[in-house]
């Protein structure tokens, strides 16, 4: 069976790879983390579907890049304009795939999605290039030229937003896409290809190959035909990558963990505070930029710690396609258990559990609880390690030394959050932080002009603006000199 329908959606479940569907002798089973219930049978690639993709993608490579940026923004504000116009068979397609908000899809994700495709492909047409400037009299050019076939390893808590994170400016920046999906979560991957044929996209261009990371994501890393590898992920997998990566010195991009820090200053508007704490507990603790660290300080704990159980309280956990849920599920029994164990093994080593710490017995299947460990022991796995689900802990501290100490206490180094109502106490924080991206007073706020990446092990380069054109493109220098014209 080549296609399902899945919440009233029908979706092709093979490869697509050359303009074609391309079935494999394997499959593997689709499930909605939502109830458990089956999604569909997926093609389960490996070598040969990986040859086959990497091989269409390099030869349309010359063709997609004698386009130029405004021949391929058309098309791309053509498939644009055919995301915002799927918007819900997106949105009903991803909740049930990876058991996100369904109103978060409709809101949020699904108009990024769209905003991914057309703000890169306006970028290599309007904003990409570099003032020329003279040494000696000999006149610079900057130009950023298409490199051959990326390809991008994506994960599933986002599934098709940080997959066109990567697809927008690859394919604007005149290079050829492998794409290989988280396999938790194919379906939107799939879909998505369907529309790239809509917009007429020459076949090649953009190919899917589904699977598993130890048999299509290994084929594909180590393919020798890539020019850029670019991935979304855990430490160890971006470790396995670069590893394979390194024989054909092929460049990568990740964007790996984090173990971010959330700082409450004395000075700090509570009211805020407690409402972006909260909110770390979003798309069920499965974001890598949460603050899942609250660093409250001494004089305000008390106070802070009631209003937050008071808060997160009010939260509904139940069914993602319900508009009144909060928090819905985890995204597979694998990562439930994972979570859980952290959990058990912090209580097993006395660690102060004040708030959830187990599954919902109410809900069952994947349903975890919102929780909360206060005054972890130093150095403690839950403290230092990611969790990647609603577990948050919570510390004080007294001084600014102290405080930017513990901040800055962990392997990564990805985002970080500082509420107060002091510039200048805030300034002086937020410079001592080590982070990729650091919000003051707020959450989440993204622009695509802005980079974005990780220090330390959360990842290695910059996304957004002109810093994904210096990945995805090959920089190039043309020296003009003044004499030897014949004019």
């Amino acid at each position: 069976m080549n296609e399902v329908s899945v919440a009233g959606v029908t979706i092709d479940t093979r490869h697509f790879i050359g303009g074609q569907r391309v079935a494999s002798k394997e499959t593997y089973t689709n499930t909605s983390p939502i109830d458990g219930s089956f999604l569909g049978e997926i093609a389960r690639g490996g070598q040969t579907e990986v040859d086959a993709a990497v091989a269409a993608a390099k030869a349309v490579f010359p063709a997609w890049a004698a386009l130029g940026a405004k021949g391929r923004g058309e098309f791309l504000h053509t498939l644009a304009d055919l995301i915002e116009a799927n918007n819900e068979a997106l949105s009903q397609l991803e909740t049930m795939d990876n058991g996100s908000l369904l109103r978060s899809h409709r809101r949020g994700v699904m108009p990024r999605v769209a905003m991914n495709i057309r703000f890169f492909a306006d970028w290599a047409i309007n904003e990409l290039h570099h003032d020329v400037f003279e040494t000696r009299g000999h006149t610079n050019n900057v130009s950023w030229d298409p490199s051959g076939v990326a390809a991008l390893i994506t994960p599933w808590n986002a599934p098709l937003m940080l997959a066109t994170w990567k697809i927008g400016p690859a394919l604007a920046a005149g290079d050829t896409v492998v794409l290989k999906p988280a396999e938790w979560t194919p379906l939107s991957a799939s879909f998505f290809a369907d529309l790239t044929v809509q917009a007429g996209i020459p076949a090649g261009v953009f190919n899917v190959v589904q699977g598993f990371g130890k048999e299509a994501g290994a084929a594909l890393v180590a393919h020798p035909d890539l020019a850029r590898i670019s991935f979304t992920g855990s430490v160890p997998t971006a470790k396995t990558i670069a590893r394979a990566a390194a024989d054909n010195l092929t460049p990568c991009s990740f964007e790996l963990g984090g173990k971010s820090p959330a700082i409450i200053l004395g000075d700090a508007d509570l009211d805020l505070a407690v409402e972006i704490a909260v909110e770390q507990y979003d798309n069920a603790g499965q974001v890598c930029l949460s603050g899942t660290r609250l660093l409250v300080h001494e004089s305000i704990a008390v106070e802070f710690a009631a209003r937050f159980a008071a808060k997160a309280a009010t939260l509904k956990q139940g069914d993602p396609r319900d508009p009144d849920t909060d928090i819905g599920p985890q995204i597979h029994q694998v990562h439930f258990d994972r979570i859980k164990g952290f959990v058990d093994r912090a209580k097993a080593d006395g660690e102060n559990i004040v708030m959830g710490g187990e599954p919902n017995a109410e809900l069952g299947g994947l349903y975890f609880r919102p929780t909360l460990v206060k005054n972890p022991a130093q150095n403690s796995e839950i403290l230092t390690s990611e969790v990647f689900g609603p577990v948050l802990c919570m510390q004080t501290f007294v001084t600014d030394d102290e405080v930017v100490a513990m901040a800055n206490g962990t392997e990564f180094g990805l985002a970080a959050i500082v509420v107060s109502g002091d510039r200048a106490h805030a300034h002086a924080i937020s410079s001592q932080l080590v982070a990729g991206t650091i919000w003051v007073n707020c959450f989440f706020v993204r622009d695509l002009k802005a980079p974005f990446g990780g220090s330390k092990k959360s990842g290695i380069g910059r996304d957004g603006g002109t810093w994904s054109f210096d990945f995805y493109a090959d920089i190039k220098n043309t020296v003009v000199s003044p004499n030897g014209w014949k004019e």
